[in-house]
């Protein structure tokens, strides 16, 4: 900027800040200002001599007079002009503007005598003098962006997660996958916000208060529990309805839950024996049943109408003739065995009948085993309520509950004798090889299985001759649903156990109206007709038409006019619906939905005829408990219901073989 020089006469011009300060300092000096007292006085000078160019005596004029120099100095520009007297902020002054007022207030503000207010004073001009019209507040910008920053964080946390995709069954002849995302509440495999509430025995309550801080910590799933007598807990869930869990200290209480219609599923966790609890060092000296029943010693009990201890006591006994003379003894009963325990403890009674497994946390006792005792062994497992309203998120925690490597553990550390279970997944992951005739009674069955147990399961659909020979090459799965009781014997060492579910009988399949008057397996050897049957080493089917034709007499007459063998009824269907063949023998299931255009003929008087289908799990199945599970679906009644649509017949549980 260009400086006006006071002594020179002229009229103050547009000073820069740089320039302003750079003039009095020239003029200090060139006055001869040695101290601050002199620069003010030199100051006073150039503001009296301002003024009186100005034609103004008092500061208020000054300000008049200062105003109209702005006015007419920016005559050409628009905008609001600033007045320093008011102390408004300037929305639009130039820089240039703002520097030359610094200069006035320089000479104007009197008592502005020291540097430290001068320059804060400088500092507020500057700050809004140089505020351009339009330009970006950068500090309420980044205010602004925080806050949405928040907003969308706080969305985030409060919108309900998205369910993730589920995994498309795409099964076929060779093999399928079907699968279903582990569920919560609503079966979307996050953490619910309501709690899962259980009821727990007394007996468990040091190991599952463990075993709840770790589930809440690995799955962020809060779980609240209420502890009391197992059948207090069990009339509690079926009074209020409420309640996901309930783990009584026997599994006979879930039997009890059960008949009431209270129980959905369960699972075995761990055993508990009874011992007799005493002070540590046996001061009475307890060591078999006599000692125990002696006049002098005091005996505490579990109620037997509320408490597994008590029940299972009397129960067992009761049998042996043994109970009368312990209740005769018993000096107390309580409602809990951890009350039973207490009292031995603090010297109320000499000894207890409790279960072992409740003296870890009593380390001031300790237990006698006696021989009269030992058959009395408590169960203990966990049932999902079918009241819950969280199913999915329960029937996890449970799955939790019994993981061997899981809540076993810790069952295992408290002083139970844990049950065999299955490894931890978050989304376990079944392999089942099924006959192809059974996949219409049971597809739907395990696509609902899926979506309840939160697990996936992948089928894979093929003849049992094709299927054994995988297992024997190594390609074991979790499960094997064969078509016949035969194949299932093939693969015994692989599958110890089995239980029939269904049984199947061969028919001979003909078109509509049967227009070659079949009526038996004789009349197949008619000249110039097309028989269909299966493949004797690729199915269960072929190897019982084999069968059936051998005992029937017919073998070699008939398969003189076989045109075709696969592996599946199915495909002998197809091809009698071409037209292509003109008999088939296959089961009745194949034909279920081909009535519009074949009809069956029974064989009858071939017992051999009859098919009937085992369900085995792998020994080595690192989940034989869901597996169990998965049985027990197939074997539920709605499932039975889906068999005998498709032409099966039903085997009950408690029925024998097959004839």
């Amino acid at each position: 900027g260009v400086a006006s020089w006071p002594m020179a006469g002229a009229t103050p011009r547009v000073l820069s800040a740089d320039t302003a300060q750079r003039a009095h300092r020239v003029y200090s000096r060139h006055r001869g200002c040695k101290t601050g007292q002199d620069k003010r006085t030199r100051l006073g000078r150039v503001k009296r001599w301002s003024m009186g160019r100005l034609g103004v005596r008092t500061g208020r004029s000054i300000d008049a007079a200062l105003t109209k120099n702005i006015r007419w100095q920016r005559s050409a520009a628009s905008g609001p002009v600033y007045s320093p007297r008011r102390g408004d902020k300037p929305p639009g002054v130039d820089s240039r503007w703002a520097d030359w007022i610094l200069s006035w207030n320089h000479f104007r503000k009197s008592d502005m005598t020291s540097g430290r207010r001068m320059n804060r004073a400088q500092s507020r001009i500057r700050r809004f003098g140089r505020q351009r019209r339009g330009a970006v507040n950068w500090t309420m910008v980044a205010m602004l962006g925080s806050l949405a920053l928040l907003g969308g964080l706080v969305a985030m946390l409060i919108r309900p997660p998205s369910r993730p995709p589920r995994v498309a069954d795409a099964s076929n002849a060779a093999g399928s996958a079907g699968g279903a995302a582990s569920g919560s509440a609503n079966g979307d495999g996050q953490a619910s916000s309501e709690p899962l509430v259980v009821y727990v025995a007394a007996s468990n309550k040091s190991v599952f208060e463990a075993i709840r801080q770790d589930y809440e910590r690995d799955c962020g799933q809060r779980v609240d529990v209420q502890f009391g007598p197992s059948q207090t807990l069990l009339a509690s869930a079926e009074v209020t309805g409420t309640g996901d869990l309930y783990l009584p200290a026997d599994d006979t209480f879930l039997d009890a839950a059960r008949k009431r219609g209270l129980l959905a599923t369960q699972l075995p966790l761990a055993a508990m024996r009874a011992v007799v609890a005493v002070p540590r060092g046996n001061p009475r000296k307890i060591a078999t049943w006599n000692d125990l029943l002696q006049p002098d010693v005091r005996i505490a009990l579990g109620s037997v109408e509320a408490t597994a201890i008590g029940k299972l006591a009397k129960a067992s006994l009761s049998e042996r003739g043994l109970w009368d003379a312990l209740h005769a003894r018993t000096t107390v009963y309580k409602t809990t065995v951890n009350e039973v325990a207490n009292d031995v403890k603090a010297g109320a009674v000499d000894a207890g009948v409790v279960f072992d497994a409740v003296l870890h946390d009593y380390r001031t006792l300790e237990g006698i085993q006696i021989p009269e005792l030992a058959p009395i062994e408590a169960h203990v497992a966990v049932g999902v309520l079918k009241g819950s309203k969280q199913g999915a998120r329960a029937r996890h925690f449970a799955r939790y509950l019994a993981a061997r490597d899981k809540g076993l553990t810790r069952y295992r550390e408290f002083g139970f004798q844990p049950a065999a279970g299955d490894a931890w997944a978050e989304t376990p992951e079944l392999t089942l090889y099924s006959g192809s005739m059974l996949r219409p009674a049971i597809e739907r069955t395990i696509e609902e299985f899926e979506q309840r147990e939160g697990a996936r399961v992948t089928r894979v659909y093929n003849g049992c001759g094709i299927l054994v020979a995988q297992m024997k090459a190594g390609q074991v799965p979790d499960a094997y649903f064969a078509c016949d009781k035969e194949f299932m014997t093939q693969v015994k060492t692989l599958f110890p156990e089995s239980q029939a579910v269904s049984r199947n009988e061969l028919v001979i399949l003909v078109r509509k109206g049967n227009p070659h008057g079949i009526r038996s397996l004789k009349d197949l050897a008619k000249d110039g007709l097309r028989i269909g049957i299966g493949h004797e080493k690729q199915c269960a089917m072929g190897w019982l038409t084999q069968r059936t034709f051998a005992e029937g007499g017919v073998r070699e007459e008939v398969m003189k006019n076989v045109a075709v063998q696969t592996p599946t009824g199915d495909m002998l269907v197809n091809q009698m619906r071409s037209g292509s063949l003109d008999a088939a023998v296959a089961y009745l299931s194949n034909a279920a939905g081909a009535g519009d255009t074949l009809d069956a003929i029974r064989i009858q008087g071939l017992a051999c005829a009859v098919a009937e289908q085992p369900f085995g799990i792998a020994k080595d199945s690192p989940y034989p408990r869901l597996a169990e599970r998965l049985l027990d679906a197939i074997r539920s009644a709605e499932s039975q219901g889906r068999f005998e649509k498709e032409g099966f017949r039903w085997v009950d549980p408690t029925e024998g073989a097959a004839p």
